[in-house]
C-alpha cells in the first residue's frame, strides 16, 4: 500500500533568515526595524526643535517618542509610583512619564572645566539637580522636559558636547582611558583614534541604522580600565615584535541575558588604520547583523556563529580590501583593580587624583564643586571612568595634599574603602522603565553598612547592583553581582530583592561567575548576606587568592 504524499513543507519548513541585509532580507521583520526603515532616527532632531519643543509632550509621535528620540540620548523616564511587579505587564505608554532621561555623550570620558560647568548648569536649571555618572563615562540627567531640549543642545554644542547617538541602534559613546596621554605606563594613547571615529562616523547615516546598539572601547592603558572583554568592539594597546605601537582588536563582547566575552581577531592594527577597521566591523554588523529577533541582534551572536577566523576574513576581503598582519595579545592587567582611584604620578611630573562619588550619583551643585576644587588647584581637565568615578588631571606636586583634603571634605573619597571604591549601580526603578527594584539608594546604604561592619576589609571586591536582568551594571563579571527581582520574604510577602551571582571576573581568568540554586536575598537582608559571605572568604582564602577564585572552589553552604 503506497504512503499518501505529505503536503509540501508541512514538516520541513525552510529555515527563516535572520533578517541580514547582506543576504537580501530588506523587509522589516519587527516593529523596531519598520520604524527605522520609515525614517532615519537622526531626522528626529529637527522635529524636536521645530515641533515638539513648541507644542509640548502630547504632540510627540509615538514612533519618535519610544524610538527615534533615543538617537539623541532621550528616553522617557518611569512614571513615579509604579511598582516593580508591573514592569513587564504594563504597556509602554502606561509606564512613560512626561519627562526624559537625557544622556550626555562624553567620548573617552574627557571633559574641560567649562564643559563640566555647562552640564552642572543644565542639571540645576532643567533636571532638578540630578546627575549620574554612568559605567560608560556618560553623565545622565533626569526630569528633562521636551520644551527645554533645544536650549540644552545649544549649550552643550557651544562647548563641544552632544547627545547625538548617545542611545539607540547606533555607535554609542567610545570608551577611553581617563589617563590617555598622561599615564607614564600606557602602551599607546588612543585619544586621536577616538576623535577620528567620532568626527568621521558619529551622526552619519552610514551607521545610523544598526541592528542594535554598538559599544566601542579604545585604550592603551595597562590597567585595561575600559574592560575590552565586554565591548562590541575594542582596540587594546599592544607593541608588536618589531617594537611598533598599535592595537589588538576584539569583537563581540556583551552581557545582558546572554553574556559573551569578546573574541580576539588576532590582527595587529596600526594607529592610522583604527578608523578603517572600526568602520569595517561596524559595516559587517550593519549588513550581516541579525535583525529578525531583537534579543539576537547584537554583534556577539554573529561572531559567535561565524567564529573569529571567518569574521576576520570577511572584514579583510569585503570591507578593508587588504590583509591585516597577525599581532600579539595584550599583556595581562597590571592590577586586579582595573580603575584609577587615588593619587598617582603622571609622566610630566604632575599627578592625577581619582575619586569616588558614591555609586556615580552626584548633582548639579556637586559638579560645580568638583570644577571649583580643580580650578583652585590649577587643574583644567577632569575625566569620567567606566566605574562611575572621576579623575582630576594635572595636579602639581605641591597641590596634591590640599586637593585631596578638599575632595574628601566634599565626600568625594580619594582613599575610599573597598566598598565605596568598587560598588556600582544602574539607574534602577527610580527612573528606569525596565527596572524591578531600587538600586542607587540600596547600593549606597549597603556601602555605609559594610564600612561599619567590615572596617578592616581591604581586598579587591566588586559589588554590582542591577535593577533588572539586562546587566547595565555588569552583574555577571562582578565578584558579587546582584540582579533585581521580586522575592518572597520570611512572612510570605513579595518584596524587592536580588538574585545573587558570585565570582564573575574579567582579565586573567574571565568567567561569568556562579549561580547558586535558590540564592536570593531581600533588599533588607543584603548587608547581612554580603557580610556573611565576605567573612567566609576572609577565613578560607589562600595566600594571594581572589574572591572570584575562592568562589569557584567554595562549598555552596559558605556562599549562602
Amino acid at each position: 500500500m503506497s504512503t499518501p504524499a505529505r503536503p509540501a513543507n508541512r514538516h520541513h519548513k525552510r529555515p527563516r533568515g535572520e533578517g541580514q541585509w547582506a543576504l537580501g532580507y530588506r523587509e522589516p521583520l519587527n516593529k523596531n526595524e519598520e520604524n527605522k526603515k520609515n525614517d532615519d532616527g537622526l531626522n528626529v532632531r529637527q522635529r524636536i526643535i521645530d515641533v515638539y519643543s513648541k507644542r509640548g509632550f502630547d504632540s510627540i509621535d509615538p514612533a519618535d517618542l519610544r524610538g527615534r528620540f533615543r538617537w539623541f540620548g532621550l528616553y522617557t523616564q518611569r512614571r513615579p509610583g509604579i511598582d516593580g511587579g508591573k514592569t513587564a505587564i504594563l504597556e509602554p505608554e502606561e509606564l512613560d512619564d512626561r519627562y526624559f532621561m537625557l544622556r550626555v555623550r562624553i567620548d573617552g570620558g574627557q571633559l574641560s572645566l567649562e564643559q563640566l560647568r555647562v552640564i552642572a548648569d543644565i542639571s540645576n536649571e532643567y533636571g532638578r539637580g540630578t546627575a549620574d555618572i554612568t559605567d560608560r563615562q556618560n553623565i545622565q540627567l533626569h526630569w528633562i522636559e521636551v520644551e527645554a531640549v533645544p536650549d540644552i543642545w545649544e549649550r552643550l554644542e557651544a562647548v563641544g558636547l552632544s547627545t547625538m547617538e548617545a542611545c539607540g541602534d547606533t555607535p554609542r559613546v567610545i570608551l577611553g582611558c581617563p589617563l590617555a596621554g598622561i599615564d607614564a605606563d600606557e602602551v599607546i594613547d588612543g585619544t586621536a583614534q577616538i576623535h577620528e571615529i567620532d568626527e568621521r562616523y558619529i551622526g552619519s547615516p552610514e551607521f545610523s541604522n544598526l541592528p542594535r546598539k554598538f559599544k566601542t572601547a579604545i585604550s592603551g592603558c595597562q590597567a585595561h580600565c575600559t574592560v575590552h572583554e565586554i565591548n562590541d568592539i575594542a582596540f587594546v594597546g599592544v607593541v608588536n615584535e618589531r617594537g611598533e605601537q598599535g592595537f589588538d582588536v576584539w569583537v563581540g563582547g556583551g552581557l545582558s541575558t546572554n553574556p559573551m566575552f569578546a573574541k580576539r581577531l588576532g590582527a595587529f592594527v596600526r594607529p592610522e588604520q583604527v578608523h578603517e577597521v572600526w568602520a569595517g566591523v561596524c559595516g559587517i554588523f550593519r549588513d550581516y547583523g541579525y535583525r529578525r529577533l531583537r534579543h539576537r541582534a547584537r554583534i556577539k551572536f554573529l561572531i559567535n556563529d561565524w567564529g573569529a577566523e571567518k569574521f576576520r576574513e570577511v572584514l579583510e576581503t569585503e570591507y578593508l580590501k587588504y590583509e591585516l598582519p597577525d599581532g600579539p595579545a595584550p599583556a595581562v592587567p597590571r592590577d586586579v583593580r582595573r580603575d584609577h582611584v587615588g593619587v598617582r604620578p603622571q609622566k610630566d611630573g604632575n599627578f592625577y587624583v581619582g575619586f569616588a562619588p558614591k555609586v556615580g550619583r552626584v548633582n548639579g551643585d556637586k559638579l560645580h564643586e568638583i570644577a571649583d576644587i580643580a580650578e583652585r588647584h590649577g587643574a583644567t581637565r577632569v575625566r569620567t571612568t567606566v566605574e562611575q568615578k572621576m579623575v582630576i588631571l594635572d595636579v602639581a606636586p605641591d597641590q596634591v595634599d590640599s586637593i585631596v583634603t578638599d575632595l574628601e571634605a566634599a565626600d568625594l573619597q580619594v582613599n575610599p574603602s573597598t566598598f565605596r571604591r568598587q560598588t556600582m549601580a544602574c539607574t534602577g526603578i527610580e527612573f528606569c522603565k525596565l527596572a524591578i527594584v531600587e538600586t542607587k539608594a540600596t547600593a549606597a546604604d549597603l556601602i555605609d553598612e559594610l564600612e561599619k561592619r567590615l572596617p578592616d576589609f581591604t581586598e579587591p571586591l566588586t559589588i554590582n547592583v542591577n535593577g533588572c536582568p539586562n546587566s547595565c551594571a555588569r552583574i555577571q563579571v562582578a565578584d558579587i553581582g546582584l540582579k533585581g527581582q521580586l522575592v518572597t520574604n520570611d512572612k510570605g510577602e513579595q518584596v524587592e530583592g536580588f538574585q545573587v551571582h558570585l565570582g564573575g571576573s574579567v582579565g586573567l581568568n574571565p568567567n561569568f561567575g556562579r549561580k547558586v540554586r535558590g540564592l536570593k536575598a531581600t533588599t533588607e537582608e543584603l548587608p547581612d548576606y554580603v557580610e556573611r559571605v565576605v567573612r567566609n572568604f576572609e577565613k578560607q582564602k589562600n595566600e594571594g587568592e581572589t574572591f572570584s577564585e575562592w568562589v569557584q572552589r567554595a562549598d555552596e553552604a559558605d556562599l549562602k
